[in-house]
């Protein structure tokens, strides 16, 4: 079975690095610092019309827990809605209770909906704060979920990869495990060899300058100000990724 790299895209430059480094599909988001947030309707929009990617959008109203109200969950249903509309070919969702277990029903919800605009689905990271891993694999299944993006329930997937393994041998076929968190040309192909898993999931990101040439010392735009650096999806990277791969 062939590989494959899905990178986690941020702004429209890493769509098209994921792209041009020879990846096979990219994870749309926002704020990145934050772990990730729901991406604006112009990125998706964008993103769709880069050639030879398959494009997921993260389902993420908001930082901080899994835990969501009704309110918070009918955004997140809206927002399935408008990346179905735009084009994208699947959602990355995932939703908790308060004593680390799945929250059955918001996820079904959502599920439902993206299944209803036939979208792949994959259950995001707040796996990787469940309290019963392979319970919550076998609920993640039997939602409808496509893919399980995790890290194997560790701070990175090197980390985690014996946790992989355990998660991709219970999933027997029934989903597909991405194995995701730290992830780069380094040690991408080790990760696939000791897990088993096939598909993997990294942010290839490098540090770009900025072309401003006046700056305002001392007037921050955030808590953590990147003004005159940010980050973004390398494209030599993403090559080398799968070259390892």
């Amino acid at each position: 079975m062939k590989n494959v790299l899905e990178i986690c895209a941020g702004d429209i430059d890493s769509v098209r690095a994921a792209a041009r480094g020879g990846a096979q599909r990219v994870e749309l988001c926002s704020a990145l610092a934050l772990g990730g947030l729901t991406p604006s309707l112009g990125f998706i929009n964008e993103a769709v019309k880069v050639d030879g990617l398959r494009v997921h959008v993260l389902i993420r109203p908001r930082e901080g827990d899994f835990v969501y109200s009704p309110a918070e969950v009918t955004v997140m249903l809206s927002d399935i809605d408008a990346a179905a509309r735009a084009g994208a070919h699947g959602v990355v969702i995932g939703a908790l209770r308060p004593d680390g277990s799945i929250d059955l029903d918001s996820c079904q919800a959502m599920v439902n909906r993206a299944k209803a605009h036939e979208l792949s689905v994959t259950f995001h990271r707040a796996f990787d704060r469940v309290a019963e891993p392979l319970t919550a694999l076998n609920q993640i299944i039997a939602l409808g979920c496509d893919y399980l993006l995790t890290s194997g329930c560790a701070p990175s997937a090197w980390e985690g990869v014996e946790m992989l393994r355990q998660l991709h041998t219970e999933a027997s076929n029934r989903i597909t495990i991405i194995a995701a968190a730290g992830v780069n040309s380094a040690n991408a192909a080790e990760i696939l060899r000791r897990s088993g898993c096939t598909q993997i999931h990294a942010s290839a990101r490098a540090a770009v300058p900025s072309r401003m040439q006046f700056s305002r010392d001392g007037v921050a735009m955030g808590a953590a100000d990147n003004e005159t650096n940010r980050l973004t999806t390398n494209q030599e990277e993403v090559s080398k990724i799968i070259q390892s791969i």
